[in-house]
């Protein structure tokens, strides 16, 4: 009984802090402007299914694909085997399903086969990510940080694997010896490979059975909150991210609703209400001026660098790193969130300038590649043209070369110096 009871209080304070952690990444994520991402709901449902669940995009770089699907089927098909843990910790049973028989034999030679295929990829990741030292992992937005929450994950998933094979044979040994109360269940094609290492008396095996079994779920709970403050938060994200992801051409840009209501308002002043609360800023100097969707977006980032590796800018030596983009607005949304700062108001920073510099920004050529290499579908481009249109509506800072565009757009209709009445002349 002290042992359920234990835990219970374990597993009740792993989810509230959990619900806690959820609610927090709501909040900030609100902080951004509406926006309506509903339609078409089918459309956007087959979208998640092929690239969340289907992982479509990441087969572009089949070795990485495999390792990570090793990974990916890993981290859910396991996640079965937790609610028999669950279950057996909080009524004292011993493989609560154990009763399903050869069902249940082939269900735990899987579980075991999938807890193999994630220790060899996690192993894997670790070596292209330290010994490799694969381009893409690196770039000045990569500092320590980034760097110790992807080898901590890897770490913590190779213990969780170690401790499940280990719980796996010293179950099973003990079944094999006939201790009580570990009745015969299971199928173990792997972790039989570990049996010769273990002791041989039943207490020893007892006790190597009881601390994997805890040290397994209590790492998975321990896990479960780690998440939310680790780039790997993408594991859930990626789902609602590739719902609501655009859906349009990403050469498209939509009107922006501060200037339809502005020109609304100059044809007809009845048409649009004095009372709309719709902010009058044009463009995004801060994550308040976000979309909550261009938040969603930073907080799914996997920081797998797919973006900046094809950033043409980024290729050419300039400061522009997509990557970075995500990350300094995740950055910034996770201070102002905590700060309770949901408008600009007594805060002195901002996402521009302050996290994000304007040779950054006008350093992107708009190609849209790092939308079209995002494996999650997240749209750096969004917020930078965000924080473009405020600099030049708003600050009217654009670059001298700029400048000149506009001006000869609106004075001559075109881009170019020449007058209207010369167009035939152009050669």
């Amino acid at each position: 009984m002290i042992s359920q009871l234990i835990f219970g209080i374990l597993l009740l304070v792993a989810v509230t802090l959990a619900a806690y952690n959820a609610r927090r990444i709501i909040r900030n994520i609100r902080m951004g402007r509406p926006e309506r991402r509903t339609d078409q709901p089918a459309r956007r449902f087959r979208t998640m299914l092929l690239v969340a669940f289907g992982q479509r995009k990441m087969f572009k770089r089949p070795f990485a694909a495999l390792l990570h699907g090793f990974v990916y089927l890993g981290f859910f098909i396991i996640n079965i085997e937790l609610l028999e843990i669950t279950i057996d910790g909080l009524f004292g049973t011993h493989r609560a399903f154990g009763g399903l028989g050869s069902t249940y034999n082939v269900l735990i030679a899987i579980l075991e086969w999938m807890a193999f295929a994630v220790l060899i990829g996690c192993v894997i990741f670790l070596a292209r990510r330290n010994i490799a030292h694969l381009r893409r992992f690196s770039g000045r937005e990569m500092t320590a940080w980034p760097k110790t929450d992807a080898n901590l994950i890897l770490f913590a998933e190779i213990l969780l694997m170690i401790a499940f094979l280990t719980l796996n044979a010293a179950d099973h040994q003990l079944q094999l010896l006939g201790a009580a109360p570990y009745s015969t269940a299971g199928s173990f094609p792997v972790s039989v490979w570990i049996q010769p290492l273990l002791p041989e008396s039943i207490p020893a095996l007892i006790f190597v059975e009881r601390f994997a079994w805890w040290f397994h779920i209590a790492g998975v709970l321990a896990f479960m909150n780690y998440l939310p403050y680790s780039k790997h938060l993408h594991i859930v994200l990626a789902f609602p991210n590739t719902y609501f992801s655009n859906l349009d051409s990403p050469g498209r840009f939509a009107n922006m609703s501060q200037v339809t209501r502005e020109v609304k308002a100059m044809l007809d002043p009845a048409a649009v209400s004095e009372s709309s609360d719709e902010a009058l800023r044009f463009g995004a100097k801060d994550v308040t001026d976000l979309t909550w969707k261009n938040l969603l977006d930073a907080y799914t980032c996997t920081e797998c660098g797919r973006c900046t590796a094809v950033c043409p800018a980024n290729l050419t030596g300039k400061r522009l790193s997509p990557r970075k983009i995500m990350m300094d607005t995740r950055d910034r949304m996770v201070e102002a969130g905590n700060r309770g700062k949901h408008t600009e108001a007594g805060d002195e920073k901002s996402l521009l300038d302050d996290y994000i510099t304007r040779e950054e920004l006008w350093a992107c050529t708009t190609c849209n590649a790092c939308v079209e290499a995002c494996p999650v579908l997240i749209n750096p481009l969004d917020i930078i043209m965000a924080l473009r249109q405020y600099t030049v509506m708003e600050e009217s800072q654009a670059p001298a070369t700029l400048n000149t565009m506009f001006s000869n757009i609106e004075n001559n209709g075109a881009p170019w110096k020449y007058a209207q009445a010369d167009r035939a002349n152009w050669r």
